[in-house]
């Protein structure tokens, strides 16, 4: 009996040992501000399990966001699942839309004075409704989703699925909290309202993230996880990504239409080496995107500049594996079903429109350079114009092809490789040759003429 006693005992005293260091451990804040995405996932994962580490007493939360990706948002929640500490969001002051699912996905919520927390129906990211049908599915998503997450936080699940479906009403032991018509929004006075002894959402109002700490009991000193200065730069250029798929593109299709120009391919170069890198920062891409984008443009350029008029399939594949490339670093690699490989389509349709606007900005870009950019000097020093015969200059409309015929003589006025510029009865023409690297000044002749392009070979003078 009395041997019992004492390995009862042991064992209270070994449980003790291991649960107390985390009772009086820390207390870690984890600042969330700006748009909820992918890259503040990741971020938010980094912190996590460096309080884990620490045995912090609880997490807080410090929320500031109007919202963003509510993807991102469903795994910011599984995250803060997984923790063993008791997790506290403050909202100072904003907690919209997908903030507002983060707030719930804790066991507790405060508030500061003057803020807000609510509207949370899914969007598209440009901020337009949803289409009807893609709406309904998505609402009744998220709204069965979180739901249980307000359930199993210890929160009111009709606040939760009011925030999302503007057609619920919140009625609390017979009282009315909201009435149907319009997306659920509290401030501070109203998520702390009580109603039989319970608040409707928050627990109370705090000035301060000491004073959340100390309204909440916490005793551990406070500790504030900041982002890295490279999680703070994934954040900004992920947020930027159709500009910098656009500036990419558009310096390597300058590059290639006017090959020795350098400054464009460069220029280009650098956006997109931003663009993954952020993503690399992110914890979005590894490094095989960027090597299958480059291995694209190889493609692209052997078809161009060594295949010209041949098949187009090389090409065609190149250009596939770019797309596939800048979509394939957007995507989230934190796996959620185990043997799966392909990405579902809810999973796709945030890098496919982000894709899409680049795509869009290209083409504009390009629409844009084609008409004004031959007009500037700056082109003209671009493109190598340092032996142009004197005179009066060429018209506007001399990019037009008409009046060159098979046959016709020039001069290469730029390297030819194989693309580059000649000169024809004193006016520059844009040419290719067939595969051949010809010097600047070497005699040129037209052997075809398809559309936009014109075909010159090595001219034989003493055949004249």
């Amino acid at each position: 009996m009395l041997g019992g006693m004492k390995g009862l005992l042991l064992a209270l005293l070994v449980g003790l040992a291991a649960i107390l260091p985390a009772m009086g451990g820390e207390v870690v804040v984890i600042p969330l501000k700006g748009d909820v995405s992918k890259a503040q996932l990741f971020f938010l994962k980094r912190a996590l399990k460096e309080a884990t580490e620490r045995r912090a007493e609880a997490v807080i939360l410090d929320i500031d966001t109007y919202g963003g990706e509510l993807d991102a948002a469903v795994k910011m929640q599984q995250a803060l699942s997984a923790v063993p500490m008791r997790t506290i969001a403050y909202i100072d002051p904003n907690a919209g839309s997908a903030g507002a699912m983060i707030a719930i996905s804790t066991k507790q919520i405060f508030m500061a004075p003057i803020s807000a927390i609510g509207a949370a129906a899914p969007v598209m990211a440009s901020g337009e409704d949803l289409p009807k049908v893609l709406a309904e599915k998505s609402t009744s998503y998220f709204t069965a989703y979180f739901r249980g997450v307000a359930t199993e936080n210890g929160h009111n699940p009709d606040v939760a699925e009011a925030f999302i479906v503007k057609d619920k009403a919140v009625v609390i032991d017979g009282e009315t909290v909201h009435q149907a018509g319009k997306l659920l929004s509290l401030n501070a006075k109203e998520a702390t309202r009580r109603i039989n002894g319970k608040p409707v959402l928050a627990e109370g109002i705090a000035a301060s993230v000491g004073e959340v700490a100390r309204l909440a009991g916490l005793q551990g000193d406070l500790v504030v996880i900041e982002p890295y200065r490279a999680e703070r730069l994934a954040f900004w250029l992920t947020r930027i990504a159709p500009l910098l798929i656009a500036a990419g593109l558009l310096g390597i299709w300058v590059e290639l239409k006017n090959p020795g120009m350098m400054i464009p391919g460069i220029l280009g170069g650098i956006c997109l080496a931003l663009f993954f890198g952020g993503h690399y920062l992110a914890g979005l891409a590894g490094w095989e995107a960027p090597l299958v984008f480059v291995l694209g443009v190889i493609l692209v350029v052997v078809e161009l500049l060594f295949l010209a008029g041949g098949s187009i399939v090389v090409g065609l594949t190149g250009a596939a594996l770019m797309l596939g490339a800048v979509v394939w670093a957007m995507l989230d690699r934190v796996p959620q079903h185990r043997g799966r490989w392909l990405p579902t389509m809810a999973e796709l349709e945030g890098p496919l429109m982000k894709l899409g606007l680049g795509l869009l900005l290209t083409i504009l870009g390009a629409m844009a350079l084609v008409r004004y950019l031959p007009k500037t000097s700056l082109y003209r020093r671009l493109v190598l114009q340092t032996s142009l015969p004197e005179g009066p200059s060429f018209p506007a409309g001399s990019n037009e092809f008409t009046g060159i015929a098979v046959g016709d003589l020039g001069v290469a006025d730029t390297i030819l490789r194989p693309s580059g510029r000649g000169i024809f009865g004193g006016v520059p023409r844009d040419v290719i040759t067939q595969g051949e690297f010809l010097e600047k000044g070497t005699p040129i002749r037209v052997v075809a003429v398809e559309g936009s392009r014109i075909i010159v070979e090595r001219a034989d003078v003493s055949r004249k």
